[in-house]
């Protein structure tokens, strides 16, 4: 059986993902679920919008067997991570999408359900976990280390020996600069330039990146 896949989350990364998946062929996309119900009946390039999560048990039956999340984030990566969630729980192995014009290195790890989009760079020794997203044009250096559920954003870059935790964010254009750490669930704003170490649950931003708030109450 090959690989027919169900898109979870209809929204604008959905869009993207979707034209990633075309261009690398091998994969059937069955349709997208999604809670918003003015979606259900309309298409994304193509793929129909089927209607509700809870068509998810139905569709493994006509035989989906694989599933990619759709939904982007901004910075709280937790709905992404609950989709992930939803995917794995019904017994879907994640997809791991790889845009044509993505660069990755042989000597790179790539955990489940990760999405290198088009033109991102993913170099030597880089280790990625699960459901992680590397945006359009992000460049990873060599011997990051990137934890599950993370977001790179668009334009992001991140130098060589960068360590980023669990479920955090970093934003479009952001740039990290080598042997930094990035906590659990921090947020990194656009465009900011990040030269130390940044803490769990913050908010960073600025040029060079400062304490703004805390991302979790």
């Amino acid at each position: 059986m090959g690989h027919i896949c169900v898109v979870l989350g209809g929204g604008g990364h959905a869009r993207i993902l979707i034209d990633a998946l075309q261009s690398c062929g091998g994969i059937k996309l069955y349709g997208v679920l999604d809670i918003n119900s003015t979606l259900w009946g309309e298409s994304l390039l193509g793929v129909p919008i089927l209607g509700g999560d809870n068509l998810l048990p139905e569709l493994i039956e006509d035989g989906v067997n694989c599933f990619v999340v759709g939904l982007g984030s901004i910075g709280d990566n937790a709905p992404r991570k609950s989709l992930f969630d939803l995917g794995s729980t019904s017994k879907l192995y994640p997809f791991t999408v790889i845009h044509s014009s993505a660069i990755y290195s042989r000597w790179s790890s790539i955990g489940p359900g990760v999405q290198l989009l088009s033109g991102s760079i993913v170099n030597a020794g880089v280790k990625l976990g699960t459901n992680v997203i590397i945006n359009s044009g992000a460049i990873v250096e060599h011997d990051c280390v990137i934890g599950d559920h993370v977001h790179v954003a668009t334009g992001a870059r991140l130098a060589s020996t960068v360590t980023v935790g669990e479920g955090a964010h970093i934003g479009v254009g952001a740039t990290v600069k080598q042997s930094v750490s990035i906590g659990e669930y921090a947020i990194v704003g656009a465009g900011a330039v990040v030269v130390k170490d940044v803490l769990p649950n913050s908010v960073v931003a600025g040029v060079p990146a400062r304490p703004m708030q805390s991302s979790r109450g």
